[in-house]
């Protein structure tokens, strides 16, 4: 009996463009550079949508109130963000990877995975790929990105920010059980705050101690994430890149500048609607649920979702969905609301979204 070659292992290349919404700003306008800048609408309820390294050494992140960002950096430049340029260039970036293999997933507009385990370049290997896309990035938009290779998707990212900003790093097949062993359990993704405390509590705290705990055991703990533990502890990860997914859901939501009563949520609701409706026009598919999400004063979170028989068909039925939606909240009339959304998911084709009744009515005709 003839043995079976495994398959050789995946190159996978994850792209990180740096500090990249702060870095066009810092680009485009010469005297921001070298300034703490902070892409955010200013006002109470505003968040930061980026900052730039200057502004990062004070303890600015992403999704940090603009106000707490502004108390930690008095003399950061806030810069409304501009998402037409930031698009633009991701579009750049993207043909630039586009070059280099089809297979090109991207996460966001600053970000993508890339299998090259086949590059249409015939470059030697995925560090080269990943050095040449790199370079073609400086030399076409005036920015850096850093990136990150390594025989799978997981290993990529976590890579990919090892070197950062401006940075490479590679992980090759014979180097993952080093490379994860003294890693803090908080770098696998899917870890937060609260997973982390659960398995400090366990005695782990690095990739290597949770390495030592059995499948059965993660699993009889935590569930099917627990086996997603026990692969990440050793490096697994099967999921291939996968380009052009599509379209999963749609949303637009808004952060009042006071709180409002529920039953004063109707005007917004209706325009973010109207929002939701056009974004989802753009898709081409049909979308079969309607969500609406809020949140009170106190930081809660609710959702509201209903799948009905037939998908709306106009943003006026989507408004009519999400206000019925919002009837369903049980909080007392006294709840404050600080933010609401309106969104669609469950999109399918336009062949696959027909519902069966009709398809059945249309055969005996």
């Amino acid at each position: 009996m003839i043995a079976e070659t495994p398959p050789a292992p995946r190159k996978i290349i994850h792209v990180d463009m740096d500090a990249f919404y702060a870095s066009v700003e810092q680009r485009d306008d010469p005297s921001l550079r070298g300034r703490p800048v902070v892409v955010a609408w200013r006002g109470a309820r505003s968040v930061v949508c980026a900052a730039s390294y200057e502004a990062r050494r004070y303890g600015v992140r992403s999704a940090m109130p603009a106000l707490r960002a502004e108390r930690l950096c008095p003399d950061a430049v806030f810069v409304p963000p501009d998402f037409v340029r930031y698009k633009a260039v991701s579009r750049q970036v993207r043909e630039i990877m586009l070059a280099h293999t089809d297979l090109v997933e991207p996460l966001s507009l600053d970000e993508a995975y890339l299998d090259v385990t086949a590059p249409k370049s015939r470059l030697a290997s995925a560090t080269a790929v990943a050095e040449a896309i790199r370079a073609r990035i400086r030399e076409e938009t005036s920015l850096t990105a850093s990136a990150g290779v390594a025989p799978n998707k997981f290993l990529a990212k976590i890579a990919s920010d090892w070197n950062k900003p401006d940075g490479l790093f590679v992980v090759r097949p014979h180097q993952v059980e080093a490379f994860l062993t003294p890693l803090p359990v908080g770098r696998i993704p899917g870890v937060g705050k609260v997973m982390q405390g659960k398995l400090e509590a366990l005695g782990i705290a690095t990739v290597g101690d949770l390495r030592a705990l059995a499948l059965e055991e993660l699993q009889g703990r935590f569930g099917s994430f627990g086996a997603a533990l026990y692969r990440r502890a050793r490096g697994i990860d099967e999921r291939p890149v996968e380009p052009d997914q599509p379209v999963q859901s749609v949303s637009a939501e808004d952060t009042f500048a006071q709180d409002l009563p529920l039953d004063a949520l109707e005007p917004a609701i209706r325009q973010l609607a109207e929002k939701t409706w056009q974004a989802s026009r753009k898709t081409g598919r049909v979308a079969r649920t309607v969500v609406l999400k809020l949140k009170t004063a106190q930081f809660r979170i609710l959702t509201r979702s209903l799948t009905p028989d037939t998908p709306p068909d106009s943003a006026q039925a989507l408004a009519g969905i999400a206000l019925a939606l919002r009837d369903r909240v049980n909080l007392p009339a006294s709840t404050r609301y600080r933010l609401v959304g309106v969104g669609l998911s469950g999109f399918r084709d336009p062949d696959e979204a027909a519902p069966q009744a009709d398809l059945f009515d249309a055969a005996l005709r």
